[in-house]
Order: C-alpha cells, then structure tokens, then sequence
C-alpha cells in the first residue's frame, strides 16, 4: 500500500472532522488518523489558514465556513440542481413533504439538493449525505436504471432496520418491480419512520438523477404512496424536460 499523501492526510482530518458531533483537540485527532501530535498540529494550522477548519474558545477543532463557500460553489454550478430546485421547491409546498434530489457522484448515491416540507425530517438525509443502493427507493431507482454504475454485491447486506432487505436477489427483485411501474418507494428501510417515493430523471435512456419525497412513515397509506408517487414522477419528467431544454 503506497503511503498517504500529504494531501490524503489533509482530507482524512477534514472528514474526520466532518463526522464529529463536537470538536475535537490536536492529540484526539492525530491519534484517531495515527498521525503524531506535531504532524497534526501542522496540518491543522495550514487548513485554519485557509478557513477550512476553526477553533472554539477551548483549542478545540472544527469544520471551517470556508468549506460552506465550497460546498456551495460546487452545488451552484451542477447543471441538475439548476434544472431541479424550482420543481423541488414547489412539490415540497404542494405536499407539504420534503423533497430530496439525489445523483450518482464520485462513485456514491449522494443529496444534491433537498426543499423542506412542512413535517418532522428537517435533517435526514442532509445535503451531501451518501445514499445506500440496497435500503432506498433511490437506490433501487440506480441498480434498475444505471445497474453498470453501482455496486450491491453478492453476500448479506447491512441491515439498517428490521425492514432492510438484506439478501441481494430481494433487492434486484425490487429494482425490476420499480424499473416496470417508473417508480421505487421504502418503507422505514434505511432511516425508522421515513417513507420515499421516488422516480428516476432521465435523460433520453440515461439516467441523470432520482427524485424522491419523504414522508412519516405512519402517515403514507398504499393509496397516500401511489398518489404521492404521481406527483414526483410528473416532477421528475419536468426536471428532465428542463435539462433538455424543453421546458423552463
């Protein structure tokens, strides 16, 4: 295995910090990515600089508001989220749920962008968050309409809730059952309590993104979901006339 790079190091801190509830001191870091205390203390020092990272009143490190700046910069400029955000901000005020938009990026199932509903999921998934393939409709949506672009896998899979499916051939089966009816739903699959219906953004026969609405489970009844799932794969179809340029 070639040794970390400077670079990798630096990355390693920035989502290390990134997954800490609370800020973390210069020893808890290096001994949590096995680098000395003064290799730590450097690299951290070089990311204040640039505001990545930031310190409490206590020393203690975090995640900088420069990284905000860049998350945003890379998010403005993705052609999806421009053709997306008016059609998620107005289904999310028309069913008073939220609306997630989600795309394969850097080999991950990740929220690009997300419009707030009315009930209690005002922080899952979160914008950036990855998205596993086999407990989503999102992922189901990818493995029926871009199988060569995700990877499940053949043995046991991470059970999430006593709803996950866990065996791979249930998964492919729900995948083909979403790829025949144009959309994908889970039912407390991944997160307790969330319900997602989603349907696929396509470009000709490519697909580009899934769009899904989220709701309380105890709240979606089969005929909530089937009209829940018209409406997001009309929004879908529209987000896909907007990157084709045939509807603004």
């Amino acid at each position: 295995m070639q040794p970390a790079t400077a670079i990798e190091k630096a990355l390693g801190v920035l989502f290390h910090l990134h997954a800490q509830p609370t800020p973390c001191g210069v020893s808890e870091i290096g001994r949590a990515l096995a680098l000395p205390r003064s290799s730590a203390h450097r690299m951290l020092a070089s990311l204040a600089r640039h505001g990545l990272v930031e310190q409490d009143e206590g020393g203690r490190y975090r995640p900088g508001v420069a990284l905000i700046a860049l998350g945003l910069g890379v998010q403005g400029r993705d052609p999806v989220v421009a053709a997306a955000r008016p059609v998620l901000e107005e289904e999310a005020r028309e069913i008073g749920e939220t609306m997630f938009l989600c795309a394969l990026r850097a080999g991950r199932i990740v929220v690009l962008d997300k419009a707030e509903g009315t009930g209690f999921l005002r922080v899952a998934p979160r914008i950036g968050e990855a998205i596993p393939v086999h407990a989503t409709a999102i992922g189901r949506l990818h493995l029926a309409f871009a199988g060569d672009s995700v990877r499940l896998g053949h043995g046991p899979l991470e059970r999430f809730t006593p709803r996950t499916l866990v065996r791979p051939a249930a998964v492919r089966a729900a995948a083909e059952r979403a790829r025949r009816q144009g959309w994908a739903e889970n039912r407390g699959e991944w997160i307790p309590g969330l319900h997602v219906v989603a349907a696929p953004v396509l470009v000709g026969e490519r697909l580009e993104a899934t769009l899904a609405a989220g709701a309380p489970t105890a709240h979606v009844t089969s005929e909530t979901a089937a009209r829940i799932a018209e409406r997001v794969v009309s929004a879908a179809r529209r987000v896909s006339a907007r990157l084709e340029g045939r509807l603004r």
